[in-house]
């Protein structure tokens, strides 16, 4: 079965879109809960697994979604379908600030490895496996690069990746370190590795980590400049601890609004 031709426009600038054009017949898939909007004609299917064209059976369907699981994505996806008689769109949005990347996998030789929850959507057909990493460092050290999702077909593959993107194309025998949660999505060519930062006071009070990726060419890699990760743990950091939100812009602890009107109704007689 071939993959579907689909027509897409990006939309938006720190929240983006892709709105995806599908023809009579054509289809797409899309991440559980990434889609924004679609006209009447478009029939909507949740599938368990990956909805590929591969899966075929109860064992294939099985084995994908399986492969999900371990990727930490939900077992089903959604298959939306044309069913009218005429062009209709439907619209996938991204979880967060960043960028939507459109990854025609026909020109990337037909496989891309991508941060396990980087995808958004594609056409229908393409294959979303998972890729482990071979090397013991980066098996034990990782982190978010440790298990990969695998895209496989030679249609087109939207990715989500946060803040602002950079794409960088290694030669044999050139490397790169990066902080592991920056890496978004690399050609299986490019080797990917863990590397100790070097001096224990650096890794200990530098703020970085203690191991980088480091990835050599040949090939192409994106890299992120707001990891999930990070965003998640600044807004935590600056989210009110468990037990002081009732004293919400109060100056001196314990003369909350609540606790003095609790103090003066109750009858204090001392």
């Amino acid at each position: 079965m071939a993959m579907d031709a689909i027509d897409y426009e990006i939309r938006g600038a720190e929240m983006q879109f892709v709105e995806v054009e599908l023809d009579p017949g054509e289809a797409a898939i899309g991440e559980a809960g990434s889609m924004m909007f679609m006209e009447p004609g478009i029939a909507m299917d949740t599938v368990f697994g990956d909805g590929s064209a591969q899966q075929g059976g109860l064992f294939g369907k099985l084995l994908g979604a399986g492969k999900r699981l371990v990727t930490g994505e939900s077992l089903f996806t959604t298959v939306y379908v044309n069913q009218a008689q005429a062009k209709q769109r439907v619209a996938f949005a991204a979880p967060y600030p960043g960028k939507i990347l459109p990854m025609d996998l026909r020109q990337l030789g037909g496989t891309l490895l991508c941060q396990k929850d980087a995808f958004l959507c594609a056409a229908r057909g393409v294959s979303l496996g998972i890729a482990f990493q071979q090397r013991l460092g980066a098996g034990f050290f990782g982190g978010e690069g440790f298990i990969l999702q695998k895209l496989e077909g030679d249609g087109l593959a939207f990715v989500h990746a946060g803040g602002t993107v950079v794409q960088r194309q290694l030669v044999a025998g050139q490397s790169l370190l990066v902080d592991t949660g920056c890496v978004v999505a690399l050609t299986p060519g490019v080797q990917f590795d863990i590397q100790f930062v070097g001096k224990i006071k650096t890794a200990l009070f530098g703020g970085e980590g203690l191991f980088f990726a480091r990835l050599s060419g040949p090939g192409t890699v994106w890299l992120q400049s707001l990891p999930f990760s990070r965003l998640a743990s600044r807004v935590f950091a600056a989210a009110p601890q468990r037990g002081g939100s009732r004293e919400e812009g109060s100056i001196v602890p314990g003369f909350a609004a609540g606790g003095l009107l609790g103090g003066v109704l109750g009858g204090d007689d001392e």
